[in-house]
């Protein structure tokens, strides 16, 4: 399964976008005003006026993404989730990924980017994968691994819930690699498989 990244497991931390773009994909989708009682629920309720701007503990993230799961089952609660995905990675591509290496990656045949942006987004697998254990394998396709997620620990579902990094991955490699890539999680740690698997092709 190519190179692995194993994350500390006494890191037990996750970016904030998981929740700053979450906030913003609930306005954006006009979900905010009916947010207060989920976000009691997963017990960071001055999360919705205050987001967290630094590192954040993982199990107050997952708490905050299975309530919201819960509260917008199926395919309301997916496209929800892959919006805060999606301007996750929209937030990325203007604040965190240089300008001339984001030029150089559409220029390049499709092929090439993908292997630059697998080897960017391994680096930086800490952010998004907290305790878990993340491994990629560039190619067509390409494919993301996580083991012991996270964001859907504990979690039982009949469907693949982690919408929120696929939106992620697919925004990504859609804006870098090609305007046709799809993300297609194929299986999920909340559906009792091994790791929660993210195929991107193009």
């Amino acid at each position: 399964m190519g190179q692995t990244a194993v994350i500390d497991h006494g890191s037990a931390t996750i970016g904030p976008n998981a929740v700053t773009q979450l906030v913003a994909a609930l306005k954006m989708d006009g979900l905010d005003r009916v947010s207060a009682p989920i976000f009691r629920t997963a017990g960071v309720e001055t999360w919705l006026t205050d987001p967290p701007s630094a590192m954040v503990q993982e199990n107050l993230v997952a708490d905050l993404h299975q309530a919201v799961r819960a509260a917008f089952p199926g395919v309301e609660g997916n496209s929800l989730m892959a919006d805060a995905g999606w301007l996750t990675a929209d937030y990325l591509l203007v604040n965190r990924i240089p300008r001339a290496a984001q030029v150089v990656m559409k220029l390049l045949p499709a092929v090439l980017s993908a292997r630059l942006l697998v080897s960017a987004i391994r680096s930086h697998a800490w952010t998004f994968a907290g305790s878990g254990t993340f491994r990629a394998r560039a190619g067509v396709p390409t494919v993301f691994e996580i083991e012991d997620n996270p964001l859907c620990r504990g979690e039982r579902a009949s469907a693949p819930v982690c919408a929120w990094h696929a939106g992620v991955f697919q925004q990504l490699f859609a804006v870098l690699v090609s305007r046709n890539a799809g993300v297609v999680e194929t299986s999920c740690e909340a559906q009792g498989d091994k790791c929660c698997r993210f195929v991107v092709d193009w």
